[in-house]
């Protein structure tokens, strides 16, 4: 017997239960060391007006939330001009439920609510062997460069989307809160 597939939605990043399950997820998915950092940069992150799209889904099966992916605004310093892009992080799904495709589903919402946005495309640092497999390439091999040297190149990923234009090109910046809670580049 199969258990049901859980159910994506967008998070109600109001409500202080969801918002407390969320953070479980993430501190367990991120580990005892870096967990409560990570936690903290989600709570910035939607605190802050890079989080003004509210892009901010969940996992959910019989009501207990399994998995959780955000989106912020970032930008790509162009020479034309600053273009709003999204950023996916962190990707958080529980342990005992990682490898059951969760994780892929969660990715693919968060992508697609980008596309319809109308987003040109989305970042992440991430394992280039599970990211890639999610439709993400390197990013350097569309003209974009990292936001920060601490992110290894192989890291550094987009998916570009419909709305992007051959001159969007250039390097990528993140929001404060990346910053304020050093959650820029693989630890």
């Amino acid at each position: 017997m199969t258990a049901t597939p859980p159910v994506i939605r967008l998070q109600d990043a109001t409500s202080p239960a969801v918002r407390a399950s969320v953070r479980r997820v993430v501190e367990a998915a991120f580990g005892a060391q870096e967990g409560p950092q990570v936690a903290d940069l989600v709570d910035a992150l939607q605190a802050s007006d890079a989080f003004a799209d509210r892009f901010s889904f969940v996992a959910e099966r019989d009501g207990a939330v399994l998995g959780h992916v955000m989106l912020t605004r970032g930008w790509v310093d162009a020479a034309e001009r600053l273009v709003e892009v999204h950023v996916l992080s962190p990707l958080s799904v529980l342990p005992d439920h990682q490898r059951r495709g969760i994780g892929r589903a969660l990715v693919a919402h968060a992508v697609a609510a980008a596309g319809h946005a109308g987003s040109p495309a989305v970042f992440l640092e991430g394992s280039p062997d599970y990211y890639s497999r999610l439709g993400f390439e390197p990013g350097s091999a569309h003209g974009f460069t990292r936001p920060s040297v601490r992110i290894p190149e192989p890291a550094f990923q987009v998916v570009t989307l419909p709305a992007r234009e051959p001159w969007m090109t250039g390097a990528l910046v993140y929001p404060d809160p990346f910053w304020a809670h050093d959650c820029v580049g693989l630890r």
